[in-house]
């Protein structure tokens, strides 16, 4: 490790908080040129099309609490503003479980509320008050993904303010999307006809209204987005464009390959946010501003695309199940190897072999609990017949 880093033995390594300020002095345009190189690799290697994708987005926990938000108008914080309301309806606050009694009665009665219009984060003014994906209520931003479908590469990473609707933001997204494709697409200098131009979107019903439909109808993009509940539309001769695509669209829902779509959405969408998110350790985000989050979030995305990339290489996704495979298929040959050499070893080497065909075999369904020993060092093993 030191040697790829270039730290002699001699040198201290730098620690976690030289590391942070040497990446918050980097700009978002390393972080977009490093997603668009990993995205030409995967291009060159056939793995991306990028004629049908799909659109999701999930919530980014900020690195601000709800206990330090003030007032936008008059600055205060949340227990000078509970002490005034008190005040007002003549009640007399003199400790804080008296307080906490006030907060309480008025959430039972439903006038605990606070609004992005009203309340704000001094430590980070970007993050907006929002609920999670467990439903706790909490400071976050909004990250959206444009995956493509055939080979669950992410073409596009953004991240947006938290109280963004997913309207607003999914056009911005294809576009920039269809740029990146345009792109990784020539500077590879291929003749592929099959990829490099978005021709369906898949999307959930969050994304659906009018002008969605209607800008992708512009730029010759299929939409397969489903519908929201409500009551019958009512259409005038201004919107004659509008009723075109709200109905195309809803035609589009009704066949057979909307519903392939929208599982196979479902499916590679919702993995890459638990790649990316969940075992990448970015749903809790430990920078401030917009921009700075931005750029982290655009750095692990593209350790997501080098483990699609080392799956269709080498069959495995990261170094450490790469080296658990290669023993795995080695290890028996140097055991035969031992056996023939060592006589006196044969035994032990029958049990090493016995040990990895059962756990190769069975996979989890071999798996024992933590006191009872695996077979290779239990003491009474059956002498096998020849």
């Amino acid at each position: 490790m030191r040697n790829f880093l270039g730290v002699p033995l001699t040198d201290e390594t730098p620690d976690h908080s030289s590391l942070t300020k040497i990446g918050q002095r980097l700009p978002v345009t390393v972080s977009e040129q490093v997603f668009e190189f990993v995205l030409t690799m995967a291009a060159a290697g056939r793995l991306l099309k990028g004629t049908t994708v799909g659109v999701d987005s999930t919530t980014l926990e900020a690195n601000a609490a709800m206990r330090t938000i003030v007032r936008r108008d008059t600055g205060e914080d949340w227990k000078t503003y509970l002490k005034n309301l008190g005040a007002a309806e003549g009640l007399e606050i003199e400790s804080d479980e008296d307080l906490r009694r006030f907060d309480q009665q008025r959430r039972k009665q439903g006038k605990k509320k606070v609004t992005n219009e009203e309340w704000t984060s001094p430590s980070g003014p970007d993050a907006r008050i929002g609920k999670m994906k467990d439903g706790r209520t909490h400071l976050n931003y909004k990250a959206e993904h444009v995956v493509d479908l055939h080979s669950e590469i992410i073409i596009q990473a953004d991240v947006h303010h938290g109280n963004e609707a997913d309207p607003q933001t999914v056009i911005r997204n294809l576009v920039a999307a269809q740029v990146r494709l345009d792109h990784c697409f020539d500077s590879i200098a291929t003749d592929d006809a099959d990829g490099g131009m978005i021709e369906d979107v898949a999307a959930d019903k969050g994304y659906h209204a009018n002008e969605v439909l209607k800008h992708c109808a512009d730029l010759e993009v299929r939409t397969y987005i489903p519908e929201r509940k409500g009551g019958d539309r009512r259409w005038s001769r201004k919107d004659a464009e509008l009723n075109t695509a709200f109905h195309n669209n809803r035609q589009r829902m009704q066949r057979s390959k909307e519903k392939n779509l929208q599982k196979r959405r479902s499916e590679v969408v919702e993995r890459g946010f638990a790649h990316v998110c969940e075992t990448g350790g970015g749903r809790r985000m430990w920078l401030r501003g917009l921009e700075n989050v931005r750029g982290r979030h655009l750095i692990r995305v593209p350790a997501h695309h080098l483990g699609l990339v080392m799956r269709q290489l080498f069959g495995f996704s990261n170094p450490r199940a790469f080296s658990a495979g290669f023993g795995f298929a080695v290890f028996p040959y140097l055991a035969i190897v031992v056996a023939v050499t060592h006589p006196g070893r044969f035994r032990v080497c029958l049990r090493i072999l016995k040990h990895i065909y059962s756990s190769t075999t069975n996979g989890l369904k071999t798996l024992r609990s933590p006191r009872q020993p695996p077979p290779f060092f239990q003491r009474a093993v059956r002498r096998p017949r020849f």
